[in-house]
């Protein structure tokens, strides 16, 4: 797998395999899979559209022509596509494990694990939160070098409440929660898995933040009426990647979520399974594959083809995360990257 990983805390552990149907309920397996992966996320996808996968497959079988240079890749020649499968890409393993997080907030009141951890997420919302007041006033060539802060005012907060978000694979909804307290206004948070909107739904309603709008919704086979002006991901592409057709509903991700971020809005993607640099990178290649399908549908046409503008750009990523160097090379657990779409 290309890029810095973070190893798992048991040196011994290795990838689960990809189970049976009737192995994904076990307690075992559960957190066997769990440990597989060092930071958990909350979204995978199990879709099953012929015409999709194979669409997806046509575009594999040629990826490697749109890998263009990019100022912001890293020295690597060309970043891994292949990830070992894992139960944390199945949407089985998914329900099993909010089925027991709703048991146990029923039970207990308990809110479920926070995935990546409660410093990540309120590091993420207060820069995203940053981010999106820096765009609103017009700061957009600024921020590849620095988001900068600016003070909580009356201003600030009606340009925030203007902003409508999507986060997709939300699981518990507390990121929603971190950026309602902020002074986002307009929520809506979706997730394959049945469970995890009854959990959000159900945290929710208890701590008060009962604006905030939950559906249970695929991103691979979305049902939204968007666009939005802002999209979170943590953690949802990381578990589709670990689908065993990875790669090819990766594909299908980008192609999605490129009609769920309004024009000038922007996605912000927080990943452990992939450096800045990498998922740049990807973000190059989908660009690739749509200005060359959109000159190939022109040209059909017998249309004069036009200089096409890529869906989305490198926005800017958050620098604030501890690093460690590996192999002559400088990487964090976690990555944050902004992506504003043209």
């Amino acid at each position: 797998m290309a890029g810095l990983r973070w190893p798992p805390e048991d040196s011994d552990l290795h990838h689960a395999r990809v189970p049976n149907t009737a192995d994904l309920i076990s307690d075992d397996d559960r957190s066997v899979a769990a440990d597989s992966w060092s930071i958990k996320s909350d979204y995978g996808s199990t879709l099953d559209d012929e015409q999709r996968h194979v669409d997806a497959s046509d575009v594999l079988s040629t990826i490697a022509s749109f890998r263009a240079a990019s100022d912001y890749s890293s020295d690597k020649e060309a970043p891994d596509v292949e990830v070992e499968p894992s139960m944390l890409g199945l949407q089985s393993y998914w329900d099993a494990t909010y089925a027991d997080e709703l048991a146990n907030f029923h039970e207990h009141g308990h809110s479920g694990e926070v995935w990546f951890g409660s410093e990540v997420m309120e590091t993420v919302a207060t820069w995203t939160k940053n981010l999106c007041i820096n765009v609103s006033q017009g700061h957009i060539d600024n921020l590849i070098d620095n988001v900068s802060s600016e003070p909580d005012s009356e201003l600030v907060l009606n340009e925030l409440s203007a902003w409508n978000v999507l986060d997709i694979g939300t699981g518990n909804g507390l990121l929603l929660h971190e950026l309602a307290k902020l002074g986002f206004r307009d929520l809506t948070g979706t997730d394959y898995s049945e469970g995890a909107i009854g959990l959000a739904r159900n945290l929710a309603e208890r701590d008060g933040f009962t604006g905030i709008n939950f559906e249970v919704d695929d991103v691979l086979a979305t049902k939204l009426v968007g666009p939005f002006k802002l999209v979170m991901d943590k953690g949802t592409l990381d578990a589709i990647g670990l689908h065993p057709d990875g790669p090819m509903k990766r594909i299908m991700y980008w192609e999605s979520i490129s009609n769920l971020v309004a024009p000038g809005g922007i996605l912000v993607i927080t990943s452990c399974n992939n450096t800045k640099d990498e998922l740049v990178q990807e973000v190059e290649s989908f660009n690739q594959r749509s200005i060359s399908t959109s000159s190939e549908v022109e040209a059909a046409k017998d249309q004069e083809v036009q200089t096409n503008v890529p869906p989305f750009r490198y926005l800017s990523h958050v620098r604030t995360y501890p690093t460690f160097m590996f192999g002559g090379s400088e990487g964090s657990r976690v990555a944050t990257v902004a992506f504003l779409r043209n």
